[in-house]
């Protein structure tokens, strides 16, 4: 067989990317790559290509049936949903993609105007992918269809601007098949590294194309939604409601210590250990702890049995470092920081179920009892190692306190141990112009004795746990890239000692002088941590059939947990728990640039709480932009439009619209509610999207579920907009009785919401079901249905807005005080910097802003409100106030303690 393809032809990638699958399984393939204009089918009169030329003589030169003839070659069966998808794909999508890619590539258009033509197949496919919650288009295993329709959009969505931020299952499918090596390959041959303009070429010689017929575009998918809900999906959606509470399984308090149960779903969370020597910045939070702590909050609102846990990691070179630079020991810098960490965490209500830390005996055990068990089986290699020492500093220096220039890509910043431009593993002595980064002098190399795990030995191991995991798991496409691409490399021994004081002791004669490397038992930790919670932490560890175990991290950490970890467990065997769902993210940058501590870039954690911004707003807005499939920043700018547009005008509108209909119109007790039939869709479109929200959580796309929630909110502003009960209330008996309907069921909304916002935005969700006076099996546990959790009669309490408009002048204060160059001293130097930003008439509206909250405490204490309630409204006055202070130029007051009477 012979395949002719061309530079820049677009249906080159798909054809050439199948062709790479079923490598191996077709008789010898020749692929030859013609220029555009050649003619290598005799009985065409134009030139054309892809072409695959068969043994038998015959000619395939459609895309479509070039890449079926190989997926047959493969094995692949046949079906009928594939056979939907390329029916669709040459008659919905290329007619709007053709044009797109004409816009962009030969017209020089961008944006809007590109994506406007193909934004409604996109959603098609994204919509697809959510409703049959499956990877692939036509189940769960890459098909005929998958490869085709990759290889037309593949153009124009690597650019990641071309894929819309809410259409998460479809760049998480792009991502998948994009990083396959076979789709790699195709790229690289048809696209030379040129991007998208290889294809200019090309498409200047073909025919302009037409647009696509006009259609009408909603701005409310919902109504498109709608229309797709049949009969039986509505009753099915009334009768759940009407079942209300009572469908709630019994609520169930925690137990403590969390364990296992036989025949439950038992779920164990890990979010990567924080080096105790630094403050966490807000990447470091959304990368690890926060992500964690959505999903572990969601799951104990499915009642699995869930334990979270996290620590600080505190032994290495790092401590010693920070530890001689503050002039104090390791064991002080640990405590420092450690309590640093923890109330941070706290702070952003993080729900560990244990903080612990990797400074324990337990830790000692666990490690050395592991080392045994892998130098018993022959799994730990002795040899001497060449390492770079400080002669200045008297000390070897640990990989990651060495800098120098990358030996593969250049890069002028890359540790002793990994490049981060490039991902490639170092031996910190093939760095070039190598510094230790303490003193910035060059190091000399030096030997000495350490040992290594045996990587290449447990390799085998390791693929066939992979092959046993990966399929039909949660590992992010990033996650499964990087481990791909360690063993396409092929594994080598690690060093898994080092010369250092502070660390696990070897427990092995000669090497008495000697530590565990970071690379061998900070991963161990999670271990350690959990035997320091219950003495029966190997229910949770070595006990595989029965756990779950999900890691969150950034996707640097990857190799740590996917495979290092893993070796050294089923080297070991002693039935440990290996993770089921490694979750990575990408980087979160801020602003223009980076993060970075001593240049004064950007927040850090323990600079948040000082900012008046509430801990859910971080949350909020962290999610929100989740690095997901790819880097993302924060901005200043869009958290301002964020909070003012997604939580206030959406989301707090229409609660306190609809808490507050409730109290002017039926005295806080919900109405009666008769149900039209237009109510009744609106139900079951309620439960649909409710179902995606779950679908997309149990797949831990955290970003897609947010937006889940805030299109629950968008319908119910809309269902109050459309229906108008402040008009229907002044009316006859049956006018009433409509706007009660109508009160009821936006009421009812607004408990789901309250739900289902408990893992994002715990401190909101909390003061809206106090708000609401939420039974408490609705606030504890989240149905796959939506309910009628506040029947007829319920007696709602004191309605309040939740969110507060973020004002320009306060995010540019903002910006300005973590633009850098801020001044390392205490109490941090922002009230001089906001105190020149702030004018007269900026000092009057807090004035009023303080007036008016201070106004809502008191009245709810003379209602004897509840508590926590309280405690949310005094907590606003208290940012108000300290806002206004810092306005003023006034000293902030430090709260005073009530007296004992």
């Amino acid at each position: 067989m012979r395949l002719f393809v061309s530079e820049g032809a677009p249906g080159s990638l798909p054809v050439l990317a199948a062709a790479g699958r079923a490598r191996g399984r077709a008789t010898e393939l020749l692929i030859s790559t013609v220029g555009p204009e050649e003619c290598v089918v005799p009985f065409l009169t134009r030139p054309k290509v892809p072409v695959l030329q068969l043994d038998s003589g015959n000619y395939l030169f459609s895309t479509t049936a070039i890449c079926r003839y190989f997926f047959l070659l493969s094995g692949w069966e046949q079906d009928d949903l594939t056979n939907q998808w390329l029916e669709w794909e040459a008659t919905e999508l290329q007619p709007a993609l053709s044009a797109a890619l004409y816009y962009l590539i030969v017209q020089g258009k961008k944006g809007e105007d590109v994506l406007g033509l193909i934004r409604r197949a996109l959603t098609h496919i994204d919509h697809s992918l959510s409703r049959q919650n499956c990877p692939f288009l036509a189940g769960e295993t890459e098909s005929l269809a998958d490869i085709v329709l990759w290889g037309a959009l593949y153009p124009l969505l690597q650019d990641p601007a071309y894929i819309p931020e809410e259409l998460g299952a479809l760049r998480s499918w792009f991502q998948t098949l994009t990083t396959q090596e076979p789709c790699q390959r195709a790229v690289e041959t048809v696209l030379k590294q040129q991007g998208v303009l290889a294809l200019r070429s090309y498409l200047q010689k073909q025919p302009q194309p037409s647009l696509p017929e006009e259609r009408a575009v909603s701005n409310e998918p919902e109504e498109e939604e709608l229309a797709t809900l049949s009969e039986e999906e509505i009753a099915i959606a009334v009768t759940a409601w009407e079942k209300g509470l009572e469908s709630l399984p019994p609520f169930r308090p925690q137990q403590n210590p969390v364990l296992p149960v036989a025949g439950e779903r038992n779920v164990l969370i890990t979010s990567a250990l924080p080096y105790v020597n630094n403050v966490p910045h807000l990447g470091n939070i959304i990368g690890c702890v926060l992500s964690a702590d959505v999903f572990a909050r969601y799951s104990r609102l499915r009642q699995w049995n869930t334990l979270y846990l996290c620590g600080t990691d505190e032994y290495g070179t790092a401590t010693e470092t920070k530890a001689m630079e503050e002039g104090l020991t390791p064991q002080e810098i640990c405590d420092k920081y450690h309590t640093i960490h923890a109330d941070i965490y706290r702070w952003f209500n993080i729900s560990f179920d244990i903080f612990g830390r990797t400074t324990t005996p337990q830790q000692t055990k666990i490690t050395q009892d592991i080392f045994h068990r892998l130098m018993a089986r022959g799994f730990v290699l002795q040899d001497s190692v060449e390492q770079l020492r400080c002669e200045r500093c008297a000390r070897f220096l640990a990989d990651r306190f060495v800098e120098g220039v990358c030996p593969f890509c250049g890069y002028e910043e890359a540790r002793g141990d990994q490049c981060d431009k490039c991902g490639k593993l170092i031996n910190a002595i093939e760095l070039k112009k190598p510094q230790c980064k303490v003193c910035r002098s060059c190091p000399v190399v030096k030997s000495s004795q350490h040992l290594f795990l045996d990587l290449p030995k447990l390799e085998k191991r390791l693929e066939e746990w992979l092959g046993k995991t990966l399929p039909g798991s949660d590992w992010t496409p990033n996650a499964r890239f990087i481990i791909r691409s360690w063993l396409r490399d092929g594994l080598k021994p690690r060093c898994i000692t080092r010369d250092l004081k502070w660390g696990t002791p070897v427990p092995l004669k000669g090497f008495e002088d000697k530590v565990f490397y970071v690379w061998f038992d900070a991963t161990i930790g999670y271990l350690s941590i959990t035997a320091n919670y219950t003495d029966q932490w190997e229910q949770w560890w070595k006990n595989p059939e029965q756990v779950d175990l999900y890691q969150f991290m950034a996707k640097d950490n990857v190799p740590f947990h996917g495979l290092v970890f893993p070796c050294s467990a089923l080297g070991a065997e002693d039935n440990y728990t290996l993770v089921k769902h490694l979750i990575a993210t990408e980087y979160l940058n801020y602003e223009d640039g980076k993060f970075s501590k001593s240049r004064g870039v950007g927040v850090f954690g323990d600079m948040a709480q000082d900012t008046g911004i509430p801990a859910d707003i971080w949350r909020f807005y962290l999610l929100y932009i989740r690095p997901e499939g790819q880097d993302s920043a924060f901005s200043w700018t869009d958290m301002l439009l964020k909070n003012n547009s997604e939580l206030l005008n959406n989301l707090g509108n229409f609660i306190n619209r609809a808490g507050m209909f409730v109290s002017k119109f039926f005295g806080g007790c919900v109405p009666e509610m008769v149900l039209t039939p237009d109510d009744q869709r609106l139900l079951a479109h309620i439960t649909l999207e409710l179902r995606h929200y779950h679908q997309l959580l149990e797949k831990v796309r955290i970003r897609d579920a947010l937006r889940s929630i805030l299109t629950i909110s968008r319908h119910g502003n809309q269902y109050i907009q459309v229906n108008e009960p402040w008009k229907w209330i002044k009316g006859s008996e049956a006018d009433r009785q409509r706007a009660g309907t109508v009160t009821g069921l936006a009421v009812n909304i607004a408990a789901l919401l309250s739900t289902m916002l408990q893992p994002f935005m715990p401190m909101v969700s909390t003061t809206i079901q106090a708000q609401l006076q939420l039974p408490l099996p609705a606030c504890s546990v989240l149905p796959t249905n939506f309910l009628c959790t506040l029947p007829a009669g319920h007696q709602i309490g004191t309605v309040t807005p939740l969110f507060q408009k973020l004002e320009n002048y306060q995010i540019e204060s903002l910006r300005q005080r973590f633009g850098g160059g801020q001044a390392k001293v205490f109490p941090k130097p922002a009230v001089i910097e906001t105190v020149t930003t702030v004018g007269p008439q900026q000092i009057q509206m807090l004035m009023d802003e303080v007036t008016k909250q201070g106004n809502i405490v008191r009245e709810l204490k003379a209602q004897k409100a509840d508590k926590n309630q309280v405690a949310a409204e005094v907590a606003k006055l208290l940012d108000l106030k300290k806002q206004l202070a810092l306005a003023e130029g006034k000293p902030l007051e430090t709260p005073k303690g009530k007296k004992k009477k």
